[in-house]
């Protein structure tokens, strides 16, 4: 499923860590969200990975780390499917 949203760019190791996303089972798709020049997830924190932010009733909230800042993006999983997912998106940093 193409990723949508308003701001549907990425840097190229952002849009590998969706597709891995939308790759996983019970992931209905992926929402690219507004990016924010200048800040990052923290140190030792590559290009391209993911921190939860909050597990929602329909998906889960998510930041990305691109190579120019800190991108929002919305997972959009299946019912009763967050935590479990939420746990394996941690799990692939």
């Amino acid at each position: 499923m193409p990723s949508r949203g308003r701001h549907q760019t990425t840097s190229k190791e952002c849009k590998r860590t969706i597709t891995e996303i939308e790759a996983l089972e019970g992931v209905i798709g992926v929402i690219i969200g507004q990016s924010y020049g200048g800040k990052s997830l923290g140190k030792n924190r590559r290009t391209g990975a993911v921190k939860v932010q909050r597990i929602e009733a329909a998906g889960i909230k998510a930041a990305t780390q691109s190579a120019k800042g800190l991108q929002e993006i919305f997972i959009r999983t299946e019912a009763g499917q967050e935590a479990r997912l939420a746990a394996e998106i941690t799990q692939m940093d």
